[in-house]
């Protein structure tokens, strides 16, 4: 322990414990991790590859799912080489510029993915309930600014957390119980005042994450007035299953988030390895599962990845 007992005035150096308790199975544990990373950078590649490729695919139906794959891509990328490098080698040390550069960028793709989700349930939202004028509402500029809007909220909301980080002294324990800089571990590991900092993250998860879901709600509520207005049970089903694969994704990404949002405030015992477990769990498993949701209930795409797949 005596590697830890630096001044508050060191440079601060942290020290990722990965999971807590599950230390002599790391080794196996990343077997599935990385399985689970490789077959999420494939889907995601090849949705990506497959909608550039595709003239016909060219539309906002696909853009939007390119912009999924993208921060699919991006948010397991944050997490996984590190924690690999943490199975494998034991390195577990990260700098306070490591751990701030980390959470930014993680954050920010947390929040740009919750943005995409939202503008998916406006798309889902137009081609129900006013399909005739759908491709003049949604166009392919529309849903490049909506989609830079949502990019824009993300750093302005998620940059805060950054500076109001940087000013907290910290003092000799810097073990962080996670394979990566989780926002409140790291705050939790200062000898300061912490009030604000915790304050701040309690107002940028609403406004991220329970405005998009409010939005989301009403979104769906609005669909599901209007399909209930058509007298056809058979169009009310093929109606609503156009929503089936959005409303999976959404299951995947929120569930574990707000899981683990409220497991939070448990620093010890098994919940709070729940929540650490549940925790890498929302930045593995939704990526990878995603493009397969997709690719099923999409024939459009299923069609075209096929088709590259015979190729190869």
């Amino acid at each position: 322990m005596s590697s830890f007992n630096l001044s508050s005035s060191s440079p601060p150096i942290f020290i990722l414990n990965g999971l807590p308790g599950l230390e002599a199975a790391q080794i196996w544990i990343s077997i599935p991790f990385s399985t689970f990373y490789i077959i999420g950078l494939f889907g995601n590649f090849m949705v990506l590859f497959v909608v550039k490729k595709e003239p016909t695919l060219h539309k906002p139906m696909f853009l939007l799912l390119s912009m999924l794959a993208l921060t699919d891509i991006g948010m397991s990328t944050c997490i996984v080489p590190k924690a690999l490098c943490i199975f494998w080698f034991g390195l577990k040390g990260i700098t306070l510029d490591g751990c701030l550069t980390q959470m930014f960028f993680l954050y920010v793709i947390v929040a740009m993915q919750s943005a995409a989700l939202v503008i998916m349930a406006f798309d889902r939202y137009v081609a129900i309930c006013d399909p005739l004028t759908y491709t003049t509402i949604l166009t392919n500029a529309r849903i490049a600014k909506l989609g830079l809007v949502g990019f824009i909220r993300a750093v302005l909301l998620v940059l805060p957390f950054a500076l109001l980080l940087r000013r907290l002294p910290f003092c000799a324990n810097r073990i962080i119980l996670h394979m990566y800089c989780e926002y409140i571990a790291v705050v939790k590991l200062s000898c300061g005042d912490t009030i604000v900092n915790r304050t701040y993250v309690l107002v940028a998860t609403a406004a991220i994450i329970l405005l998009d879901l409010t939005l989301i709600g009403l979104t769906y509520g609005l669909i599901i007035r209007a399909v209930l207005r058509i007298s056809s049970k058979k169009a009310h089903w093929k109606a609503l299953n156009t929503c089936t694969a959005h409303i999976c994704v959404m299951l995947m990404s929120y569930t574990p988030f707000l899981f683990s949002t409220v497991t939070n405030r448990y620093d010890q015992g098994s919940i709070a390895r729940v929540h650490v477990v549940l925790s890498n769990l929302y930045f593995l498993v939704p990526p990878m599962l995603n493009p397969i949701i997709y690719g099923v209930k999409t024939k459009e795409l299923r069609d075209k990845v096929r088709k590259y797949i015979c190729r190869m």
